[in-house]
């Protein structure tokens, strides 16, 4: 074990490594415990691609049929969450369909960012049902002179 896993109480895993059959909630998160990307099983899954630019992270989701008032995107310095519901206009039977591989109703999906970004400044754009999220990365480096007042 080295220094920063005994600060952590983290473990390291080789792949040698086998899982404890007698604690399987254990072994999800061990086998989880390098991802970055969670997804909310309650509702349908939402396809998604995240990048990065120097200077920003960018998300990418196939939205098509979503309307905007039906779209939710909740952003903090280093998790986004977006949540939609899809609506079908026109009730079909189970016994008429040959293929039915549309998802209709709500979704969503949670992404743990891999850095902090600034909220404040992030851009969301809906262009032909594809959604696109820029999320500025927070610079640690930069620095600002501040000028001293007299009172």
């Amino acid at each position: 074990m080295n220094f920063f896993e005994k600060l952590t109480g983290g473990s390291h895993i080789d792949d040698d490594d086998e899982f404890d059959l007698e604690s399987p909630e254990e072994n999800e998160t061990l086998s989880k415990k390098d991802d970055w990307i969670e997804e909310e099983t309650s509702d349908g899954e939402l396809a998604m691609d995240v990048y990065q630019t120097p200077d920003e992270i960018i998300i990418k989701a196939m939205i098509a049929g979503v309307r905007p008032e039906n779209l939710e995107v909740d952003i903090t310095r280093d998790m986004v969450t977006v949540r939609g519901e899809r609506e079908e206009k026109k009730q079909i039977d189970e016994e008429d369909y040959f293929y039915q591989e549309l998802y209709w109703g709500g979704f969503s999906r949670t992404i743990l960012l891999p850095q902090e970004i600034e909220p404040e400044e992030a851009t969301a754009i809906e262009k032909h049902g594809l959604l696109e999220i820029h999320l500025p990365k927070i610079d640690r480096k930069k620095s600002t002179k501040l000028k001293v007042k007299s009172s």
